[in-house]
């Protein structure tokens, strides 16, 4: 029975998103306000068109003022806009009413919304925009260069036309993304960037079109078209940055169980949404399903993947009385849970909210380009103003001279140097690091990554590969390892994953087990040969304790009958280039930590193999998020390096963040870089990408700058026209996209070296090896 029309009050929401992706609504804004604990409100809005950090400023400033609005947050990424008010001294309606009016369209929060990537529509509106003025801009160039060329006055107006006929729709198709902009901040009685990039375009198109048809021998489509193309160009690459950022809380989200199969009183069960669990409800949770609630076990034994929450590979077993969370995994047997949290109350909803958190402040990373933009609106104006009025005062009145002077002012300072001059770098640079093995999901963490000055890393499939491999033992039987991977093949357990990898690397054929059945918590037990035999802890399998390990390595133990145990001993095993990355990085003057939910002693192993004096283990995703709060407030900027779900939050946190390709699906989208190799030297290359992409984002600012400061006045002189203005703009923006292509002949030399460097350290390590690089072999030697 499928029941998901769960009733109001447990979990709906009186509104829905239609298969267009547009709200419906069936009640008011009041209906999505909840109360806190403390007796306050909250209600989580989204804001789709929101574009930048001046977005942010202006949505939190407004709201901020509000009179009982204790917080106010934006989420760039998501659209997301969670407010806190004081109950009794703001409303919902006045709260939605404050947004609405800075110029932006308000909808109530759908999670599902975001889960379903629907944001990502602009990107694609950008492209359909961007191809038409392409288009359209080379088709009239090539009419203009006909005019330019000396064409009769009957050919000319032809042309004339035929450019009006060609730029009008595109000018009205590709313009979207900025008129609808410019309307409504001017609805609202304020300014934005697109509001003198927009009167720009539509006064060159309508001069032209009042030279066309006063049969004049200017007109200038072009300028218009061209200007629009590179606009576009710059608003389209910042999009698709801004979009691989939004999916780490989409897949967060995706963790979310759908429906949950809750259990009557009865002992009758049906199939309800989520939304319809109410606290108290036992539901029943079958083996590979995800458990949809927060609760305690009241019925059952089974190990759960709890990665989500500690980072490790190992499952943990739960029992009844045992504490489960969201979102959590479970492997081996079938358990009954009595809900405890629900929804927005459940772990997985406060691991997305911790991200979200992250996020946005992230996002109040102020840009330069987004710092110039505040006063770019403006100023262009006030420029224009007084060229329009210089002027008709120098010509006696002449409005023709004087527009065309305007408008050559408003082409000449269109910002596409500037908004080409951060995504330009960001382009580039992403391409060589492609090209190094490492993706970039987020353009600005390359901002961000050449201003960190602490590195933190996890330790499980972090500096470590996040296997159990085998640890070569001596005197270990074949047909041993043929009946323990016989057992093994029956679970999912990571160990049981790595003794079957030991026999195919061993060319072992697994023996065939009879009536295997998995105790949760303990390991497997079958029949082989008509004698018992049983594989997993050493206590269980009559093994005891003679077998200590201390030094982080995993035992796994396999016994026949009532005869002697053999022991199979598994490690996790440094990645390459970790104990070299991390003298690097200190030799730079870069301060490393391990942060890690890993046991004490797998920690201080680790670390003392690494040189790395500062660590903490056991963490949970709360103290990771904790301690980088807390280096932040020492001023410290942290590049956060992560695999695990439990990860997530911490790697939204950091100043940067990077994870592993074998990572978790919410680690590497939660991540600003992702390297595919197995080497951890990627983060040395990362951090030098970063500072060269610096270098030259600040050398492109300055160009645009110089461009301004020289364009400007020649326009207003009237010493260029809308066509020469629109060359000029252009010409601007290729100075910049030329040198950001610097950077691939820079990386391309820093290769060539890094190769060279390699080979030198391969030549010298046939000989007497440096002291430090001694030392850290010796505590590798320990550490098997």
């Amino acid at each position: 029975m499928s029941d998901c029309d769960a009733p109001a009050g447990r979990g709906t929401t009186p509104g829905h998103v239609n298969g267009d992706g547009g709200l419906v609504f069936s009640g008011e804004f009041d209906a999505f306000a909840r109360t806190l604990s403390d007796g306050s409100m909250h209600v989580d809005l989204m804001v789709p068109g929101m574009k930048c950090a001046g977005c942010i400023a202006k949505v939190e400033g407004v709201l901020n003022t509000l009179e009982g609005v204790t917080s106010a947050r934006v989420n760039l990424s998501t659209g997301r806009v969670a407010v806190d008010w004081i109950a009794g001294e703001a409303t919902v309606g006045e709260v939605v009413e404050a947004v609405k009016n800075t110029g932006y369209d308000v909808r109530p929060f759908d999670a599902g919304a975001i889960a379903a990537g629907q944001r990502d529509g602009e990107s694609r509106m950008l492209l359909r925009s961007l191809a038409v003025s392409g288009f359209a801009a080379a088709n009239i160039m090539l009419l203009s260069v006909s005019v330019w060329s000396g064409a009769g006055d009957a050919t000319r107006d032809l042309f004339h036309w035929l450019s009006a006929v060609i730029a009008v729709p595109a000018v009205v198709y590709g313009g979207r993304p900025f008129f609808v902009s410019a309307l409504g901040v001017l609805r609202n009685g304020s300014l934005n960037m697109d509001v003198p990039i927009s009167l720009a375009v539509v006064l060159a198109l309508g001069l032209s079109l009042f030279e066309t048809m006063t049969r004049g021998e200017q007109a200038y489509f072009d300028a218009s078209v061209t200007l629009l193309f590179f606009l576009l160009v710059g608003r389209y690459l910042d999009s698709v940055m801004r979009a691989r950022t939004r999916s780490a809380v989409q897949q967060m989200m995706r963790l979310m169980s759908q429906t949950a199969v809750v259990e009557s009183p009865d002992g009758t069960t049906r199939s309800v949404c989520v939304a319809g669990v109410a606290v108290g409800d036992v539901v029943v949770v079958a083996v590979g399903e995800r458990i949809p609630v927060d609760g305690v076990v009241t019925k059952g034994a089974s190990d759960v993947d709890v990665s989500l929450l500690t980072g490790e590979s190992e499952p943990e077993t739960v029992r009844p009385g045992g504490q489960v969370y969201s979102g959590t995994l479970n492997l081996t047997a079938p358990v009954r849970v009595e809900t405890r949290a629900t929804g927005a109350d459940t772990f997985l909803a406060d691991v997305v909210r911790l991200m979200e958190t992250a996020e946005s402040r992230k996002a109040r990373y102020m840009r330069w380009a987004d710092r110039a933009a505040r006063i770019y609106a403006p100023v262009v104006h006030v420029a224009a103003a007084l060229t329009f009025l210089g002027w008709m005062w120098c010509s006696g009145g002449d409005w023709h001279v004087a527009m065309i002077a305007a408008i050559s002012v408003l082409i000449i300072t269109c910002p596409c140097a500037l908004g080409l001059a951060v995504p330009a770098v960001q382009v580039v640079a992403s391409g060589v690091l492609f090209r190094r093995g490492i993706l970039v999901k987020d353009g600005s963490a390359l901002e961000r990554l050449s201003e960190i000055d602490t590195v933190v890393f996890d330790k499980t499939g972090t500096l470590t590969q996040g296997e159990p491999r085998f640890c070569p033992q001596a005197d270990i039987d074949d047909g041993l390892i043929a009946i323990a991977a016989g057992l093994a093949g029956n679970s999912r357990h990571p160990l049981s994953r790595a003794m079957t990898n030991l026999a195919l690397a061993r060319n072992v054929v697994p023996r065939e087990i009879e009536c295997v059945r998995e105790i949760p918590g303990s390991g497997l037990e079958g029949l082989f040969d008509g004698q018992r035999v049983r594989l997993g802890k050493p206590v269980w399998c009559g093994g005891g304790n003679a077998e200590n390990v201390t030094d982080a390595r995993l035992q796994l133990c396999l016994s026949i009958d009532d005869g002697p145990t053999e022991m199979f001993l598994f490690e996790d095993a440094l990645r390459p280039c970790a104990a070299s990355t991390v003298s690097a990085l200190k030799g730079q003057g870069l301060r490393v930590e391990i942060l890690s939910g890993d046991s004490g002693p797998a920690v201080s192993v680790v670390a003392g193999i690494l040189d790395v004096d500062s660590y903490t283990a056991e963490a949970t995703p709360q103290q990771k998020l904790d301690r980088l709060a807390e280096l932040s407030r020492q001023g410290r900027r942290v590049l956060m390096v992560g695999d695990g779900l439990n990860d997530a939050p911490a790697l939204a946190a950091g100043h940067a963040s990077m994870a592993p390709s074998e990572a978790s699906e919410v680690g590497r989208t939660a991540s600003d870089f992702v390297f595919l190799g197995n080497g951890l030297d990627a983060v040395q290359v990362a951090i030098g990408v970063a500072n060269q992409s610096r270098r030259l984002i600040r050398q492109n600012f300055t160009l645009a700058v110089l461009y301004n400061m020289i364009a400007v006045p020649v326009a207003a002189m009237g010493l260029a026209s809308p066509l020469v203005a629109a060359l000029a703009m252009s010409g601007s923006s290729l100075a910049v996209t030329a040198n950001a292509l610097r950077l691939r002949l820079s990386a391309r030399v820093s290769g060539d070296r890094t190769t060279r460097s390699a080979q030198t350290r391969a030549y010298t390590g046939r000989g007497v090896k440096p002291v430090s690089t001694a030392r850290v072999d010796e505590r590798r030697e320990a550490y098997p």
